[in-house]
């Protein structure tokens, strides 16, 4: 049975229903609920701290209640949504109650406008809320998910570096720094904790709010941690340290240098963690927060601990890569020339500029006649396989040169021994071992002629090299391109014969010294500068790249070519008969002794050509001719149409003849044959026992 005498609840009216309303919004509401005018001035206020301490806010306009970061952005918000009545929800900011001491906080506002009935507006309806530990919470989300996405995909320990720094501030930290131990930086093994005073740490990275922030005379710099800081501290137990600064901090007078960035940039909260793995220490990261930031709490240490961990395993992953890419740049060093080389006629030098790659290789080699044979090569890769299999090719190419073949044929048989190299690796190993790339390698070979004046040259998928003419005009030389060395589609190899005029520079290059239109013009450039030593112009080469241009690194070998004097060389046209060796060492004596050559030196020659001439006479065909050579050695050279290959053999005791090239092979340092289109030329070098005994040359003739 219903009480009659009671009101109803549905009998009352609107506007005392609407007050009620309004009053316990206002009295208990878990927000912060504001009435603004159109003048943004509040006009009902229900604040943070409560709303019986509100009333002295009435009046005041929004932005004078609350500090904001940006308080002219916060008031357009406003008078935007004033005027366009689009409501703004969930809008976060920085800030607190002005009248309020404290450190700013994570506030979400949201913004309706207030209207009548028929749409005269009234003002505006904002709510407070605080979301500080709500924003820390994704705050530290966001930082973690940065450190996890940017750190580590390098292999570079100074670019690893900097990725955290930049993972970590603006958003966890105002200012950043990274040292790391610079044995680690070297790609040594970490020391094993605790870490000693006397062990350097090097700055490899520091960062500030702004991403050009790095305060001067940081990165790169070395220290020893000072003793009794939070620092040296970290780095002796592996313990993370959160620590509060002040102007009476004590421990900052054994630290000068951070006292420094402390004063410099107002910070007042630190963190400093240790990169440690398996218990070995990398390095330290130390983090701050400045002047306008809330310091840091025990709850940031999770994050800063899980941050330093990740980039700790991939500092110790960019460290393992450079230990493989020093001990790989070791041999490769040790695998190339270990002094300048340079043939007869020909002024060469060479610059192999560091970087990732460890498979570029060059060689200058002397051969037969005169010749020099001008190499570069390219194995792509790092590390020591790299080298490994440079060091392979590049002993081929010696043996192939000593058996004095045309250049095509060259890469051609380097080729197949490429092949051969490649087959090998393919096989499974007796252990796993992770699949290796492909092999792939590049390589040029060119062949001097000082006395003909000509350059054959023959590549496998490697860049025509540049030719500069004594006038300066620098071009590339138009040289069929073969197929790269572990190519197996067996392609045939072509090759170019230039003629030169004397004081021609040829350069050689790998790769990135030519990528790119206005690399491959500078370069040409820096070449075409008539009278500067080869040595000078490898290095204007150098100056003139744009940045990271040999990131891989790269090879450039420079080579001016000369001619050998007429008062080196004697030539005589035979003819075939058995009185020829006869006249060959009356030739060859009155020429040796032009040449001021000594006795044995001479006697020995008559001996050399007087066997080869007999040996083409007997075994060759007609034309004869004899040709000798003064230069650091003496050269003769005998040739004849046939291309019967010569034999060496011991004659037996009961034996007229056969010991000619036996003869020859104990009086030369070194003998050999090469064939050409028009027959075969038996060839002999000789030691002098002194070179500068030759003196002043008079003219030598050429006979026919």
């Amino acid at each position: 049975m219903s009480d009659a005498g009671a009101p109803d609840p549905a009998s009352a009216r609107p506007d005392t229903m609407g007050a009620a309303l309004l009053r316990a919004l206002f009295a208990q509401s878990a927000v912060g609920l504001h009435v603004l005018d159109t003048r943004l001035r509040l006009v009902r206020v229900a604040s943070l701290s409560g709303a019986g301490a509100a009333g002295h806010l009435v009046g005041l306009h929004f932005t004078d209640v609350y500090r904001c970061e940006r308080p002219d952005r916060e008031e357009r918000l406003l008078r935007e949504v004033l005027d366009t009545g689009v409501s703004v929800y969930d809008h976060v900011v920085r800030g607190g109650l002005a009248d309020t001491p404290g450190p700013d906080r994570g506030l979400m506002v949201s913004v309706h406008r207030l209207e009548e009935a028929d749409g005269r507006v009234l003002g505006l309806l904002a709510t407070v809320v605080d979301v500080d530990e709500r924003e820390k919470e994704r705050v530290r989300a966001a930082c973690l998910a940065a450190v996890r996405t940017k750190v580590g995909t390098s292999l570079d320990i100074a670019t690893t570096c900097e990725a955290l720094a930049e993972a970590v501030v603006p958003i966890f930290a105002d200012l950043a720094v990274v040292e790391v131990v610079d044995d680690v930086v070297r790609g040594s093994d970490p020391p094993p904790g605790p870490l000693g005073a006397a062990v350097p740490l090097r700055r490899a990275a520091v960062r500030g709010p702004d991403a050009e922030d790095r305060p001067d005379g940081l990165v790169g710099e070395m220290r020893r941690l000072p003793a009794r800081t939070p620092h040296s501290l970290a780095a002796s137990d592996l313990r993370a340290r959160l620590v509060p600064i002040d102007d009476r901090t004590p421990w900052l007078d054994a630290a000068p240098d951070t006292a420094r960035l402390v004063r410099a940039t107002g910070a007042h909260s630190l963190i400093v963690v240790p990169l440690t793995l398996r218990g070995a220490v990398l390095g330290l990261v130390s983090l701050y927060r400045c002047r306008g930031t809330a310091p840091y709490e025990e709850s940031d240490l999770p994050l800063a601990l899980t941050a330093a961990a990740h980039a700790a395993l991939s500092v110790d992953n960019a460290r393992r890569y450079v230990r493989d890419h020093v001990i790989a740049s070791a041999v490769q060093r040790r695998l190339l020339p270990q002094r300048e080389g340079g043939g007869v006629a020909v002024e060469t030098a060479h610059v192999l500029l560091p970087g990732r790659g460890s498979g570029g290789w060059f060689d200058t080699i002397n051969l037969s006649g005169a010749r020099t044979a001008l190499v570069v090569g390219d194995v792509e890769g790092s590390g020591l396989r790299a080298a490994v299999v440079m060091g392979q090719l590049r002993t081929v190419i010696h043996a192939l040169a000593g058996l004095d073949l045309e250049p095509d044929e060259v890469l051609a048989r380097l080729a197949e021994t490429a092949v051969r190299l490649a087959a090998e690796q393919a096989e499974p190993p007796p252990v796993g071992r992770g699949h290796a790339q492909p092999l792939t390698a590049t390589c040029v070979y060119a062949v001097y002629d000082p006395l003909a004046r000509t350059c054959t040259v023959a590549r496998a998928g490697h860049p025509a090299p540049v030719l500069v003419t004594p006038d300066g005009t620098a071009t590339a030389l138009d040289v069929p391109e073969g197929p790269a060395l572990f190519d197996t589609d067996g392609s045939p190899f072509a090759m170019a014969v230039l003629r030169l005029a004397e004081g021609s520079v040829l350069a050689f290059f790998t790769g990135p010294l030519l990528s790119g239109e206005e690399t491959a013009d500078r370069v040409r450039e820096a070449l075409a500068r008539p009278g500067r030593s080869v040595q000078d112009l490898c290095d204007d080469v150098v100056y003139g790249l744009p940045g990271e241009t040999h990131a891989e690194g790269a090879v450039l070998l420079v080579a001016r070519t000369g001619a050998v004097p007429d008062d080196r060389v004697a030539a005589w046209d035979l003819a075939h008969d058995r009185t020829t060796p006869g006249i060959a060492r009356t030739l060859v004596r009155d020429r040796l002794d032009g040449w001021n050559l000594d006795e044995e030196t001479a006697e020995a020659t008559e001996l050399i050509v007087s066997e080869l001439i007999t040996n083409a006479i007997r075994y060759g065909a007609p034309p004869l001719r004899l040709r000798l050579i003064l230069d650091r050695t003496l050269t003769c050279e005998v040739h004849d149409s046939s291309r019967v290959s010569p034999h060496l053999r011991h004659a037996r005791t009961v034996d007229e003849g056969g010991r000619g090239l036996f003869i020859v092979s104990r009086l030369a340092a070194h003998w050999g044959v090469r064939y050409g289109a028009e027959g075969k030329t038996l060839w002999t070098e000789q030691e002098l026992p002194d070179a500068s005994a030759a003196g002043p040359l008079p003219p030598a003739h050429k006979h026919g």
